[in-house]
């Protein structure tokens, strides 16, 4: 596995008016990991996702993705430079299709623009059908393509978190963040989920996690972080995390996993 760092975050702060929600945080995932980030709730997991995809401006500190500094970039792009990401709400559109949903995750890479779009000139209807092919492409990957003419709102929740994962691998990220994927799934689909996470690592894409669901995390992730009231109290193997009596205070309980 490269040991190269594909982002790293430095000494990150956010203040909202007084209130300190992230507090001198550090990380770095390294090109092909699976890294997870875990706390209790109100531990600033959510936060520090929307740090480092734009949502948020941060208050201190730095972050660096393939090199490049992103604090005062917007999201969209962040998303150019290849982070991408789901939220734990889901944010599907579900006035389209499933295909077309993935779709617009894939108009980013486009290059053709509103005129050649609006005239219907063959540039654009040509690299419309590979939009089309290549998000077809992804809803096979995650298990959805025998439902790519679906209104995307009629699918069961555990397909429309599919359909997201499926949307944010449309824009070609190098690194995706996964917020909350296993919330409101069965075993079953966490099961599936995990798979699709090893997977999709598989495809050369490096993993960043928030999830409540310690099985989840301890049989996946490759290192993890612990966030308690905003600091960042542990960070190692999911062995040693589950060892670290700070974490089996703030998070694990006095039994442990």
């Amino acid at each position: 596995m490269a040991e190269s760092m594909i982002l790293q975050v430095e000494n990150l702060r956010k203040d909202f008016g007084g209130l300190l929600a992230v507090d001198d945080v550090s990380l770095a995932v390294r090109e092909g990991d699976i890294f997870s980030i875990i706390g209790p709730n109100g531990a600033g997991k959510t936060t520090i996702f929307n740090l480092i995809s734009g949502v948020l401006p941060a208050s201190g500190g730095q972050i660096r993705f393939g090199g490049r500094l992103l604090n005062e970039m917007k999201p969209h792009e962040i998303a150019n430079l290849g982070l991408s990401r789901t939220f734990q709400n889901l944010q599907i559109f579900t006035n389209m299709s499933v295909l077309e949903n993935v779709m617009v995750g894939r108009h980013p890479r486009s290059s053709y623009g509103m005129i050649s779009a609006a005239l219907r000139l063959p540039g654009g209807r040509r690299e419309e059908r590979e939009i089309r092919e290549r998000a077809m492409e992804h809803l096979d990957f995650v298990g959805l393509k025998s439902f790519a003419e679906w209104n995307a709102g009629s699918l069961p929740f555990g397909q429309q978190r599919l359909l997201e994962i499926a949307r944010a691998l449309a824009t070609e990220p190098r690194l995706l963040m996964l917020d909350e994927p296993g919330a409101g799934l069965n075993m079953t689909e966490k099961v599936a989920l995990s798979g699709l996470v090893r997977r999709i690592r598989d495809q050369g894409i490096s993993i960043l996690l928030v999830e409540h669901d310690m099985a989840f995390v301890m049989g996946i992730a490759e290192r993890i972080i612990v966030l308690d009231y905003g600091e960042k109290i542990a960070e190692g193997t999911p062995e040693e995390v589950q060892r670290d009596p700070a974490v089996i205070a703030a998070y694990l309980g006095t039994e442990g996993i």
